[in-house]
């Protein structure tokens, strides 16, 4: 199976202002290399984590969809970032995974963050996903689901790459790198954590520390600096086949479900 190569853009974002930050965007991904399978950009990357979902949510098909699809054709790459949606009287932070030829795939995040009260506005997801490229098994998650191991783990290697994008905050920035370490040694695949940096505007800053870690959780790139910048990194399945066979513990995983409970909004309680 050929290599899977990643490019994680670390940004800055533009306070609720979804024109300005696609225009920045469209400047970034110009300098993408060709040889990125899969371009990674951060959660709410078009407003920044903004709870005020009301004036800056988007229908289904809306602008910044249509902008990821332009991009995802113009650069032959798979690109995924979340961005607010309304639909059918519900906002959701929406992951979108747009492939090359225009189609589309949704993770709605599980984990509300509460503490920021974001689980009054949006509705939780119920679903996993999982989406493939180049014959690789890619799982997306956002942000606060990091923090919840059960909804992460993998069951009979279901899939090879996890990948968290945030909104991840500098105060608690030592619990994110050890949590996609953790994700990575316990399910034996690689994962990729592509978090935002600079200040937003409620002066919450964010350091970045985007990283994508092996199976072993050795750190394939990361970038220590609060700072805007591309990483890049390349998986190779043939190491990840040849680490689950000779240590399997894969194979005496707990065999679990996860029960349908989801968080509602305010308007639903």
């Amino acid at each position: 199976m050929p290599d899977l190569n990643l490019c994680l853009v670390q940004s800055d974002l533009l306070w609720e202002d979804i024109e300005a930050n696609l225009v920045a965007f469209d400047k970034k991904l110009d300098k993408v290399s060709d040889e990125a399978d899969i371009i990674i950009l951060p959660e709410m990357f078009s407003t920044g984590f903004t709870m005020r979902a009301a004036p800056l949510a988007e229908k289904p098909g809306g602008r910044t969809l249509r902008w990821m699809r332009e991009q995802a054709a113009a650069k032959q790459a798979d690109i995924a970032g979340s961005f607010i949606v309304e639909e059918s009287g519900r906002y959701l932070n929406r992951l979108h995974w747009v492939k090359p030829d225009g189609k589309v795939f949704i993770y709605d995040k599980r984990h509300l963050f509460r503490m920021a009260g974001e689980h009054k506005i949006y509705s939780g997801g119920r679903e996993r996903v999982i989406i493939e490229k180049k014959g690789w098994k890619i799982m997306p998650f956002i942000c606060y689901d990091l923090r919840f191991p059960v909804w992460s783990r993998l069951r009979e290697k279901e899939a090879d790459v996890l990948i968290y994008i945030a909104n991840w905050p500098e105060r608690r920035s030592s619990h994110w790198r050890l949590l996609l370490q953790a994700r990575a040694v316990e399910n034996q695949a690689y994962v990729a954590g592509v978090n935002r940096c600079g200040r937003d505007g409620l002066e919450i800053d964010y350091r970045g520390e985007s990283a994508v870690f092996d199976p072993l959780g050795r750190a394939l790139t990361e970038a220590a600096e609060n700072e805007e910048r591309l990483l890049y990194a390349t998986l190779s399945r043939a190491r990840q086949e040849r680490y689950r066979e000779k240590f399997p513990v894969w194979k005496d995983a707990d065999i679990f479900e996860i029960k349908e409970t989801h968080n509602r909004n305010s308007d639903s309680d």
